[in-house]
């Protein structure tokens, strides 16, 4: 469903006062938050509904902060999201579990990387961390072998289209507006703020808002080019990068109950494959990390191998046969294969000579756990702005 002609004609004759490009978990996370102090608050949402890319095809884990550097965004959203999404799903009855992480070192020769993770992590103000012995993992785990691991007892999972319904819910009990099947085809800086025009499947037309906040996840980086950012120059420009997923069969379901994650390969782009749940406890392991030129939601089921490779270390349980292919997410990174990890970018751009555009670029993981933190920081943004 598009714009109904009632609010296009509303739109189209007012200015609102804030647009927001994009209704996955962070974008609705701004409009819940700005909607309680502003009107007119527009979210565009070129598909057919909210989350339908990257926030609802991840692992759904509350992450606690602890792969991120210091001080870095990533890190600071990523804490503060982690403490404020347990307490949302308290208040309003959002389904989570808060299961626990054991960052395991199976072999003696991992263990000066693991102490080098506690020592980092232990710098980010994450709570709780400790290491812990075999015996111990043994004890909290009887079904996973590791010499040693780092216990993450704040690491959870949530459902993360719950989150987004209470979002959504929350935004437009404010007064905002959330619109679908609008695209964003033009980026127009006015005297007092930005022209936009959208399509949708049958119609055209254009609106001004004072303040523009672009959170259009895989396409972040065109939208910020529509408003006349240089991508490449402000290295702005997006990396696809796949994470595929395999389920585990049912007979295996049970026998874990935390996430299990190996020691981080750097060069690997990503956290290594682990073990995920749903909220019903239905066991997965993902995501690798495969970088394409183009988005593609196939799953190459020829990686099942080492997928059970990638595992059998920490999980002797798991056999070749307990997996199958199951889904594939896009992460949007700002930095290729081999490059230097990047931060998130969450900027006002009005040194660029762009006042009232807010970018937010590059929003991969750990963005479900921060969008509330998210949210915080581009209110802030706002009311400078306005």
């Amino acid at each position: 469903m598009g714009w109904q002609s009632g609010e296009m004609s509303s739109l189209g004759q007012h200015r609102a006062t804030i647009a927001i490009i994009g209704a996955g978990v962070v974008g609705l996370a701004v409009a819940a938050r700005l909607a309680e102090k502003y009107r007119g608050v527009y979210v565009l949402e070129k598909n057919e509904s909210f989350g339908l890319e990257t926030s609802s095809r991840n692992s759904e884990t509350i992450h606690a902060g602890i792969y991120y550097a210091k001080g870095s965004l990533k890190a600071t959203t990523c804490v503060a999201g982690n403490a404020l999404l347990y307490e949302l799903c308290a208040r309003h009855g959002i389904p989570c579990l808060k299961t626990g992480k054991l960052v395991v070192a199976t072999r003696d020769e991992e263990m000066e990387g693991l102490d080098a993770l506690l020592a980092n992590w232990r710098e980010n103000d994450v709570r709780g961390l400790e290491m812990i012995s075999r015996a111990e993992v043994k004890r909290l785990e009887p079904n996973v072998e590791a010499v040693a691991a780092i216990r993450v007892p704040s690491s959870g999972i949530i459902d993360a289209h719950a989150l987004m319904r209470f979002f959504v819910a929350r935004a437009k009990e404010n007064g905002a507006e959330i619109v679908y099947m609008s695209n964003v085809v033009g980026i127009e800086k006015a005297s007092n703020g930005y022209l936009v025009a959208v399509e949708d499947s049958q119609s055209s037309f254009s609106f001004q808002t004072e303040v523009l906040v672009n959170s259009a996840g895989l396409l972040s980086d065109t939208v910020a080019q529509l408003a006349g950012i240089d991508v490449d120059r402000e290295s702005y420009r997006l990396h696809f990068c796949k994470g595929e997923y395999f389920s585990v069969s049912s007979a295996k379901q049970n026998l874990v109950s935390s996430l299990i994650y190996p020691v981080p390969d750097p060069a690997a782009g990503g956290t290594g494959i682990h073990n995920v749940f749903d909220i019903e406890r239905r066991m997965r392991l993902g995501p690798n990390a495969r970088y394409l030129d183009e988005i593609d939601y196939t799953v190459d089921a020829s990686q099942k191998t080492s997928f059970f490779k990638a595992v059998r270390g920490f999980f002797p349980f798991i056999e070749l046969e307990d997996l199958e292919p199951e889904m594939a997410g896009i992460r949007p990174k700002l930095y290729g294969p081999g490059e230097t990890h990047r931060d998130f970018v969450i900027r006002h751009e009005k040194d660029k000579g762009l006042p009232g555009l807010i970018d937010l670029v590059g929003i991969e993981s750990p963005g479900l756990t921060s969008a509330p933190a998210i949210a915080a920081l581009i209110e802030g943004l706002v009311k400078e702005i306005l």
